[in-house]
């Protein structure tokens, strides 16, 4: 195995891993409330992180290795950012139901087992998109594949918390919050290996993928982790502040890695 494997296998693992921690802390009820409080906070520092992930590095090196391929029309990557951001678009608010994070914990009325696990299909279109960005961008630069890591990885508890509450608002319990968390999880680590394996024998290469996982990454921050934010945060200006420490965090890893890389 070599040591790029070792490291995306890595990469996916731990993301999985978040997934099922976040969807775990349900159990206790005590954890539960301490951990909600905090939830709107760490959706905000994730969203400041990723949208500058996006900006910062992703889409600047689509365009990059566009251009290594003589290529100056950039219609084609464009149109793959576009394709990526709707793509997440139709499966989670067209073929899935929306729901606010953790909220199902709160409603007077269960909701149906049928729309929990819908929802949760549509989030694994999701998962599986974040489990390739981390992939393609791996391939681009090793500096580039670990921000992307920690974009993806900044709002997977969330992300298992919101799918554990589906569960348990569907009148389920530990056992099949831990089934729903894991399957969440390993559709990113599939994600991570398809593309690791088979991305390249089916031609489906890195310019093409690094635009369409950043279609993904910026619909992901923000059309899904923005909103919710605001959703959450209502007047407080701390919630706001967050996003900008997320955007702040993006810069200080991005020095730190620098120096270590370079």
């Amino acid at each position: 195995m070599t040591t790029a494997f070792l490291q995306l296998l890595g990469f996916g693992l731990l993301a999985a891993l978040a997934n099922v921690l976040g969807g775990l802390i349900l159990f206790p009820s005590k954890l539960h409330s301490d951990y909600k409080r905090g939830l709107k906070y760490l959706l905000a520092l994730g969203a400041g992180f990723m949208l500058a992930v996006t900006f910062f590095e992703v889409l600047p090196k689509s365009i990059e290795i566009w251009q290594g391929q003589g290529n100056s029309d950039f219609y084609v990557p464009m149109l793959l950012v576009l394709a990526g951001y709707l793509v997440t678009q139709f499966f989670e608010h067209t073929i899935a139901p929306h729901f606010h994070l953790g909220e199902e914990m709160h409603s007077d009325q269960l909701i149906s087992a049928r729309s929990a696990y819908t929802g949760i299909g549509g989030l694994m279109i999701h998962t599986f998109f974040d489990g390739i960005s981390i992939a393609a961008a791996s391939q681009v630069d090793v500096k580039v594949g670990f921000l992307v890591f920690i974009a993806v990885f900044l709002h997977k508890f969330p992300e298992g918390f919101t799918i554990g509450s589906m569960v348990v608002a569907a009148g389920k319990g530990l056992r099949e919050v831990l089934i729903a968390t894991s399957v969440i999880g390993a559709t990113s680590l599939l994600g991570v290996l398809l593309f690791y394996f088979a991305g390249n024998l089916t031609g489906f290469s890195v310019a093409y993928a690094l635009p369409l996982a950043s279609g993904v990454t910026l619909y992901v921050a923000a059309s899904d982790l923005i909103p919710e934010v605001n959703h959450h945060g209502g007047k407080k200006p701390l919630v706001s502040v967050s996003v900008f420490a997320g955007v702040a965090l993006f810069f200080a890893i991005d020095s730190v890695v620098h120096l270590i890389f370079e």
